[in-house]
């Protein structure tokens, strides 16, 4: 299924993603008490809503936040795309930051031990949803100038949506919580 704008919505997708959790990383390499904030903030969000529940319970609670993130990376794409970078950008700037403080605190291996196991399946899940949505805008931009039928689109879009990012979703909930921290604990 190559084809130009799906192509163009991949590479913004990655892009986007790849320089903000650069730049996240970069501002808490030079101000570590910025990550200590975005921390700080995290867990309180987490802690009164998530972590605080049977194993099982977690796993769902952070499949439906995953879930509701990508929904809206794609359904952002009714914005022609907006919405769906300024989220994608927000939280690679969160990803980044809260990384490079883990990395000073812990050092790297604890770092990869406690987001590749579960990020492998989640990034790759965001990051699609992200590009179906750009893909959207784009496809309503070119029904704005007489081409095309964004709503058919949308149809296969949505299903692709229903395919791969729910079960990759799926997937990363079970292993963050049953298996990552298992896999934290062969590192420490």
């Amino acid at each position: 299924m190559y084809n130009g704008p799906l192509l163009r919505a991949v590479t913004v997708s990655v892009l986007c993603f790849i320089v903000a959790v650069a730049t996240g990383a970069i501002v808490v390499l030079q101000d570590p008490t910025v990550g200590e904030r975005l921390v700080e903030m995290i867990a309180q969000e987490i802690g009164t809503r998530i972590m605080n529940d049977e194993a099982w319970i977690v796993a769902v609670k952070l499949f439906i936040n995953n879930l509701q993130v990508s929904l809206i990376l794609f359904v952002g794409g009714a914005t022609f795309g907006v919405l769906t970078c300024v989220l994608l950008v927000s939280n690679g700037l969160l990803v980044g930051g809260v990384m490079e403080l883990v990395r000073q605190q812990q050092g790297l291996a604890y770092t990869a031990a406690a987001i590749l196991p579960h990020g492998i399946f989640e990034v790759p899940a965001i990051l699609i949803a992200a590009t179906l949505g750009i893909h959207l805008g784009e496809l309503l931009w070119s029904e704005l100038h007489g081409s095309g039928d964004a709503a058919d689109d949308a149809l296969v879009l949505g299903r692709i949506f229903c395919a791969v990012i729910i079960p990759l979703l799926a997937v990363a909930a079970f292993i963050e919580v049953f298996i990552t921290p298992e896999i934290i604990n062969l590192v420490i």
